[in-house]
């Protein structure tokens, strides 16, 4: 059975409003969680961006779910240290946590004052990254000179169940390319033509491991509330690489996405007030294949949608008959 799972959005809530969100969620019957990694928020209007490793832990100790965190090592933390936490996660709460070391944005990485690499030049870096942090997570002493340097690393406590790294992608490139290294494949939602695309890019290179598609969504009673929200919470976030890798402040993303408008918002998320549409919106991306579905509601109260989804969607999907209906 699929994997629905819940996706706690650090750039949009505050920390300790998102830890009860998680835990009732749980309590919802929602089977698992990610997160996000995040030092800015996408726009002022979200205006949050806890610190996701402290998060985690409390989030993992308080819950009995499985977490999921998408990451950067190499500019604003170094993979030594990405090993360090992961490990320490992992080691407190074996089997229960997975993360995606990708090659970062840099509205989070800027902070460093180092320049911004090219895309290339970040991908490479992420490639010895996983490198560095795989041999540490192996109890090995690593020594790098490359794009990034390690000296003498060790990790003293090592967990017996090493947390696995699934590949971060949003390109069919991207997604063919990391099948060399990663124990999966975590993407968004995009046409199904590309999401099939990617999913064939990656298993025919060789990738392994899980499938897991995070899903951007807007539910409210009324459609007009739904793409309410949408618009106010995730305008910001409709531009196609190389805008979001490369914009450094809310500020900027507030800037460019001053004129955008309802259709282009619904590229990307999926706007619906009935969940009978968003059941079978999510019943269509298990069937091109993906094994674990997060859903993330862009608004920022979060409870209204746990409940209408546990209530009206989860089991719609568990039991493999999703209907399109008006919500009463």
């Amino acid at each position: 059975m699929a994997t629905l799972g819940f996706h706690a959005s650090h750039e949009q809530i505050s920390p300790g409003q998102l830890l009860q969100d998680v835990q009732l969620a749980e309590q919802a019957g929602f089977d698992a969680a990610m997160c996000s990694d995040h030092i800015e928020p996408w726009s002022a209007r979200q205006g949050h961006s806890g610190f996701a490793w402290s998060w985690l832990g409390a989030a993992l100790a308080t819950t009995n779910l499985r977490f999921g965190v998408v990451t950067a090592p190499g500019q604003r933390y170094h993979p030594a240290i990405i090993a360090h936490a992961s490990a320490t996660l992992a080691d407190m709460f074996p089997g229960r946590f997975w993360m995606a070391p990708g090659s970062g944005e840099n509205m989070n990485e800027h902070v460093t004052g180092d320049a911004w690499p090219g895309k290339e030049t970040r991908q490479r870096r992420l490639e010895e990254c996983v490198q560095v942090i795989r041999r540490l997570h192996a109890g090995e002493e690593v020594t790098h000179h490359g794009l990034v340097t390690v000296e003498q690393a060790r990790l003293w406590d090592v967990p017996e169940i090493k947390p696995p790294l699934i590949a971060p992608a949003v390109s069919v490139e991207t997604a063919g390319r990391a099948a060399a290294w990663a124990d999966g494949l975590v993407t968004i939602n995009q046409p199904a033509t590309k999401l099939r695309d990617m999913l064939a890019a990656y298993r025919d290179a060789g990738g392994l491991g899980k499938a897991v598609l995070q899903v951007h969504l807007s539910w409210a009673p009324t459609e007009q509330e739904a793409l309410a929200v949408a618009m106010d919470q995730w305008r910001s976030n409709v531009f196609s690489p190389p805008v979001p890798w490369d914009l450094a402040t809310a500020a900027h993303f507030d800037a460019v996405s001053a004129d955008v408008g309802p259709e282009q918002v619904r590229k990307v998320v999926n706007v619906s007030a009935e969940t009978g549409q968003h059941a079978q919106w999510l019943a269509d991306y298990l069937e091109l294949g993906f094994d674990e579905l997060y859903l993330h509601f862009v608004g920022q109260q979060q409870a209204p949608f746990i409940d209408a989804f546990a209530e009206r969607v989860l089991p719609q999907l568990r039991t493999g008959s999703p209907r399109q209906e008006v919500d009463a």
